[in-house]
């Protein structure tokens, strides 16, 4: 998701287990709105993975397609990487119960059981072809949000096995994620059992939305001050999947704003959003929420008036992994929990 943002920013450069929190990388705010909302942080009450139990024993050999039409026959799975631009990748097979196999991470992979392990993404999110060679895995796990493509042939030349999963983020495509990875790992049948897990997360958390008054209007914004990055979040941006997840609406759409576009004043405005959503190292980046106020149109708006701000951390809001449904209950909690 964050590079296909990346794709759109240079474009427009060249063209209910969570709790809620005030922010407090920013300080304590005075300025709540009368109607008792206020500002709030989407956490998951664990923020480690929760493995499988019992843990699978892969069966192998096994011959997968791989996403780019590969036929990929995995003969070991007693060193893995799985990586992407996401962390998603590398959180379902922690998930799956096979955390004790994986040798390296990528940049976006943080989470406390996989946060020491070697990167191989050490310049941003692009691979290292001598950071994985040096680890000697069995199986390289990606999909296309990772690269580039000549690192990942210099692996296969190798003679590491690489499969490729299907790269679209949404809630639908999350149940096919954990299938691939689980396929190639020759763990099946512990695939369906953390998709039946999964699923039934972001069924619940899509339950415990309110059912009762008008859904609140959230903006999504991706914003990184210390590059001038500011964007607006639209139909099919990913954003709206998690915000619809919650019985609210997403604001972007409804302003027929479709990914990402650039932040303009006239625009935030006419999306009226009564909350915003932003990206918690975002937040950080223009300098909380005093300095978010101050990015074009957002003081106009009916979230800035009564400064509903919600920041989520980064690799779990639009992570689409293992972690998705209780990221949907945190949300849910932290944008109808700080009112």
């Amino acid at each position: 998701m964050i590079r296909r943002i990346a794709v759109v920013v240079v474009s427009a450069t060249i063209l209910l287990t969570g709790g809620c929190t005030t922010v407090s990388e920013v300080g304590p705010e005075t300025g709540a709105a009368t109607s008792g909302c206020g500002i709030a942080t989407a956490r998951l009450a664990d923020e480690d993975v929760s493995p499988l139990d019992p843990r699978p024993t892969p069966r192998l050999p096994v011959t997968v397609k791989s996403a780019d039409g590969r036929d990929v026959t995995v003969r070991s799975a007693d060193r893995i990487l799985a990586v992407n631009l996401y962390g998603s990748l590398a959180e379902i097979v922690f998930s799956l119960g096979l955390g004790d196999r994986v040798i390296g991470r990528d940049t976006s992979t943080a989470f406390p059981s996989a946060a020491k392990l070697p990167l191989v993404t050490p310049q941003g999110h692009d691979l290292s072809a001598e950071a994985v060679l040096a680890l000697d895995p069995t199986v390289l796990i990606a999909d296309d949000s990772i690269g580039p493509a000549t690192v990942l042939r210099q692996i296969r030349d190798a003679g590491i096995p690489v499969v490729i999963v299907d790269d679209e983020q949404t809630l639908e495509r999350i149940p096919d994620h954990i299938r691939a990875v689980a396929g190639a790992l020759g763990v099946a049948e512990a695939g369906e059992r953390l998709v039946t897990r999964v699923q039934g997360e972001i069924d619940a958390a899509r339950a415990s939305a309110p059912k009762d008054g008008t859904p609140p209007r959230i903006a999504f914004l991706y914003v990184r001050g210390t590059a001038g990055v500011f964007m607006i979040g639209g139909d099919g941006a990913g954003s709206d999947a998690m915000i619809e997840a919650i019985g609210a609406v997403d604001a972007g759409t409804a302003a027929g704003l479709a990914k990402f576009r650039p932040l303009t004043s006239e625009g935030l405005i006419n999306a009226a959003p009564d909350v915003i959503l932003v990206m918690t190292e975002g937040l950080k980046s223009v300098g909380g929420v005093d300095g978010l106020l101050e990015l074009p149109g957002v003081a106009q708006t009916p979230a800035g008036i009564n400064r509903r701000i919600v920041d989520m951390e980064d690799g779990i809001l639009l992570n689409f992994g293992a972690r998705t449904g209780k990221a949907v209950e945190a949300l849910a909690r932290a944008v109808y929990g700080s009112c």
